[in-house]
């Protein structure tokens, strides 16, 4: 099917696959097609990890020069470093638990990105996320205000990164394309071979969005002063020994908290963290380890891509990335908060993460854990 009256596209090109094919397939769909790099970080600080953007516009460059469009490199490291490096750092440094990920497609690919691509007069913005988009069911959103859309998982299970995108609002979804949400990896993969793509064999990236393949810890010793405290067992007050920092653990972790097992080969787990007395708070792991499962939660700063549910209703959830969805319910109590009951207890929820809200397939929004 041709596209309408040739509508410009910026593809966002990462140089890995997955953006490749993306490119690709806009193009072979008639689309105006141009590809750019987002240039967000350059690992100036030399912080130890891998940070190959330098290899990545090689290859972003190789594949737009393959498919036939136009390539730019795009500047956007200030932003990048206060919207979202900075929210990571800050986030740490106040104990929470961040998603550095989520914030950069709300704030940068689908932020000051899309901005830049309007200015340029491109209609849409296009990523190669495992996501979907169709028109959302009629009767939704205010009359004259246009389309509306929905937000669906993408079509591979093992792929699916609807959860990454779960902050972004409806305007923001307008101006989102996924053209490979539809497709399993292999058959992207197989696209990308018979294109000669020289990203069709390419790893893909396990780091941090933009950063690389650096450790969090890492990245934090090199940003957030060691604070050190005493590690506590939180049933009984004991003192285990001492942490370098609260930023360096999060609500569930058993490995790296720096305390043995006990004699009978039980294993601690964060159960949280005491702000009074700077204590990292630990407990056998288990069901009865206090802190450790929930069935109530608040979350706030609360984003819907949907009209706002205002009542009390039954929904599901997915309390963070990789998870299943599971049943909730939703108990909306103004100023962007909610109260959420599970069905089921759920473990290690820590301050500051993302339960993104869905109706089967479909995603609602999401809020933060308080």
């Amino acid at each position: 099917m041709s596209a309408p009256a040739r509508e410009r596209i910026i593809v966002a090109l990462s140089g890995g696959v997955d953006s490749s094919v993306a490119a690709l397939l806009l193009k072979r769909e008639g689309y105006d097609v141009v590809g750019a790099y987002m240039k967000n970080w350059i690992n100036e600080d030399k912080i130890l990890g891998k940070c190959p953007w330098q290899q990545d516009i090689v290859d972003a460059r190789a594949v737009a020069e393959r498919i036939g469009i136009e390539f730019h490199v795009v500047n956007l490291m200030q932003d990048y470093r206060e919207r979202v490096v900075g929210y990571l750092l800050d986030g740490y440094a106040r104990g929470l638990t961040p998603n550095p990920d989520i914030m950069c497609n709300r704030e940068i690919k689908f932020g000051v990105f899309r901005a830049w691509a309007h200015d340029q007069g491109f209609s849409a913005v296009a990523t190669g996320h495992y996501a979907r988009r169709k028109l959302a069911p009629p009767g939704e959103g205010e009359p004259g205000s246009g389309d509306r859309w929905s937000l669906l998982e993408g079509a591979d299970p093992n792929k699916d990164q609807s959860y990454f995108l779960s902050l972004i609002s409806q305007e923001q979804l307008r101006d989102a394309r996924f053209p490979i949400g539809h497709l399993l990896k292999p058959q992207l993969r197989a696209i990308a071979r018979d294109a000669g793509l020289v990203t069709a064999n390419k790893k893909d990236s396990q780091g941090i969005c933009f950063i690389g393949e650096v450790k969090m810890q890492d990245f934090l010793r090199a940003y957030v002063p060691d604070f050190p405290g005493p590690i506590v067992r939180a049933t009984d007050g004991h003192e285990l020994g001492r942490h370098r920092g609260l930023h360096y653990y999060t609500l569930g972790q058993r490995r790296g908290i720096g305390i043995p097992s006990n004699t009978d080969h039980q294993n601690y787990v964060v159960v949280g963290k005491r702000a009074d007395d700077n204590a990292l708070l630990v407990a056998f792991e288990g069901p009865d380890a206090p802190g450790l499962f929930v069935r109530e939660v608040r979350i706030h700063a609360l984003q819907w891509n949907v009209p706002p549910r205002v009542s009390p209703c039954t929904l599901e959830g997915r309390v963070r990335y990789r998870e299943m969805r599971i049943p909730l319910d939703f108990i909306p109590e103004g100023g962007g908060t909610a109260l959420i009951r599970f069905h089921t207890p759920q473990r290690g929820l820590a301050s500051g993460q993302i339960l993104a809200l869905h109706e089967g397939s479909r995603l609602l929004g999401a809020g933060v854990y308080r």
